[in-house]
């Protein structure tokens, strides 16, 4: 059948809640830091449930775009809400699991190697990525090419082909669950510090310490927000 021809999707009514709220934060003039009207007056406002309000919130919450704090309102983490079709969200939060997975397996094999196998040279590039992701953090952002290049540089000096392969074939979902993870609040220098532990095994070559701090990691990486998120039909 055509593609044009394809069933057609009835909006939901929280994601046209979700569009109101973007244009209402640019017209707005709204930046992070400001807080969102009440749940209950932004239901009387736009003319629908307090419930559908509360399922978009939550979507920006999963995104990253807000932060929901209890009993004290909805504030804006960034100048927009720029919001990431619910479609590619359900998408992303199915193939998470295993991407997650897969990261562990390999990442944990990787530090415990790269702590038996590292040159000099290739601990200083560990040690630079590190700087990188804390010059980010540091800077306001959330570290995203600072941690790409500290487990690259983890993988380096694994000196294992064939693993390196591995994580190339799905450095695309690496990105995803990179990007998924640095945009919950607090997690940066949560991960800078874990990746601090990391450079510190494989600097001592302390093969086992490595590998149990790249699981651990890997484990905090896992604790999304995408993954409690319950899609409404």
């Amino acid at each position: 059948m055509s593609e044009a021809l394809r069933p057609m999707v009835k909006s939901r009514l929280y994601e046209q809640v979700l569009e109101r709220l973007r244009a209402y934060v640019s017209e707005a003039g709204l930046s992070a830091g400001d807080k969102l009207p009440a749940e209950r007056d932004l239901a009387a406002s736009l003319g629908v449930s307090r419930a559908s309000v509360k399922q978009a919130i939550v979507v920006l919450e999963v995104q990253g775009l807000v932060e929901a704090r209890h009993g004290g309102g909805t504030y804006l983490v960034r100048d927009t809400l720029d919001v990431e079709p619910v479609e590619q969200l359900v998408e992303r939060r199915k193939r998470l699991p295993e991407v997650l997975e897969a990261r562990e397996a390999l990442e944990t094999k990787l530090a415990e190697l790269a702590a038996e196998r590292r040159t000099d040279a290739e601990l200083e590039d560990i040690r630079q990525a590190l700087d990188y992701m804390r010059d980010e953090i540091a800077g306001g952002e959330n570290g995203v090419e600072g941690d790409r290049r500290f487990h690259a540089a983890v993988t380096a000096a694994a000196h294992s082909s064939l693993l390196a392969d591995f994580m190339k074939t799905i450095a695309a979902q690496i990105t995803e669950s990179r990007t998924e993870s640095l945009r919950q609040p607090g997690r940066p220098s949560r991960s800078l510090a874990q990746h601090t532990a990391i450079y510190e095994a494989i600097a001592a070559s302390d093969a086992k310490k490595a590998a149990a701090a790249m699981r651990k990691h890997v484990r905090t990486v896992a604790k999304v927000r995408l993954l409690t998120w319950v899609p409404e039909d």
